[in-house]
């Protein structure tokens, strides 16, 4: 397993779509229950 260039470009990736994975979920979770 070599890790030089690749969490260049993963390490970004992650960080922009795991958060908007949550917040897609929680949305969907609020939209769902429909909490206003």
């Amino acid at each position: 397993m070599t890790t030089m260039s690749f969490p260049s470009i993963f390490v970004p990736l992650v960080g922009l779509v795991f958060p908007a994975i949550a917040m897609a979920s929680l949305f969907l979770h609020v939209q769902k229950n429909k909490i206003v």
